[in-house]
């Protein structure tokens, strides 16, 4: 038996709360001994995670915030992360596109399962996309829940060429993937940032407008469609942004009610999105990435035992592009 480390919640709090946990498992080389042990599956394969995305609702959850967070409430200490990159090191017996040693990527376990914080995990083998061999595994770290969320924002808006789209924090992790995706769809894109971004997000394809140099409504009018990445207060005051009749896609889950309400008030379409994972998706942003069609930008990497660190950089709100952990490798 050889032993792994995870970093787990134990009880709801700030970043400190998390810590890092021990677990065994048998040896991999033993098929029987993991069939016994019932690791695997028939149709799961076991992956050495070398790195895991984090997303804002890694820590919301661990405040204690949100659906999974009362969902697991009775299962502390709980390990969290939906995004993962690695290599297959063990596959179940009924598995057939995967082999040991295959580079892969997966949006798993949402959002009740989680498990991305950890040097092995367990996915069902359909949940994993290749990992072209151009492409770091960081990125592809970074890229299932974020890529998926800006995908289906802009599916659920109904984005078309021509359309003037406003993405609310172009620069962070769903929003400068946003950019990108609207550009590719011939829309005309404008992104909230600050200063200091300005660039990053023009370079995306997008108009950079600075929220700190007044209202966004001094700097855009008749947007068609808002895509909403912040939330509360900031996303009902960019309704004035929107012009009669326009589409507004709210993804912060917990206020989504509270902007939803305020933007039927103004005669606006209005829908919350909670993120659904799909490997199709996956796929073809993977095919994107290896291809340079799309960027992926990975603002920082910490350790998995720094994973605390990692939370307060991201609940700081002025992160560019993704955070990412170290889990098992430099690959």
């Amino acid at each position: 038996m050889e032993t792994y480390q995870q970093l787990a919640i134990t009880r709801f709090g700030e970043p400190a709360v998390l810590a890092m946990q021990t677990q065994t498992l048998p040896a991999l080389t033993d098929a029987q001994m993991l069939a016994d042990e019932q690791v695997l599956a028939d149709d799961q394969v076991l992956v050495k995670v070398a790195y895991a995305g984090v997303n804002p609702i890694d820590a919301k959850t661990r405040a204690g915030l949100g659906w999974a967070a009362a969902q697991n409430k009775d299962n502390l200490p709980w390990v969290p992360g939906y995004d993962i990159a690695g290599e297959v090191v063990a596959c179940g017996q009924a598995v057939r596109r995967w082999s040991v040693g295959d580079r892969v990527s997966g949006f798993i376990g949402f959002p009740l399962q989680g498990g991305g914080y950890s040097e092995y995990v367990v996915v069902p083998a359909e949940q994993l996309s290749s990992v072209p061999a151009s492409t770091p595994l960081r990125q592809a770290a970074a890229l299932p829940l974020a890529g998926q969320t800006a995908w289906q924002a802009l599916e659920k808006a109904a984005v078309n060429a021509g359309d003037q789209v406003l993405v609310l924090a172009g620069a962070g992790g769903v929003g400068h993937l946003a950019i990108q995706l609207a550009v590719a769809r011939g829309a005309k894109v404008f992104a909230s940032c600050s200063a200091g971004n300005a660039d990053f997000v023009r370079q995306l394809g997008a108009t950079a407008l600075d929220y700190r140099q007044g209202p966004l409504d001094t700097q855009l009018k008749d947007a068609d469609v808002l895509i909403d990445l912040m939330g509360g207060d900031v996303g009902i005051a960019a309704l004035s942004c929107v012009k009669a009749g326009g589409r507004v896609v709210t993804v912060p889950t917990i206020t989504a009610e509270q902007v939803c309400e305020q933007v039927r008030q103004c005669g606006l379409q209005a829908e919350g999105m909670l993120v659904t994972p799909s490997v199709t998706q996956n796929d073809t942003m993977m095919a994107m990435l290896a291809a340079g069609t799309l960027r992926l930008h990975v603002d920082a990497v910490y350790p998995l035992a720094d994973g605390a660190a990692a939370h307060q950089a991201i609940e700081s709100g002025h992160t560019r592009g993704k955070i990412v952990l170290a889990v098992g490798s430099d690959a």
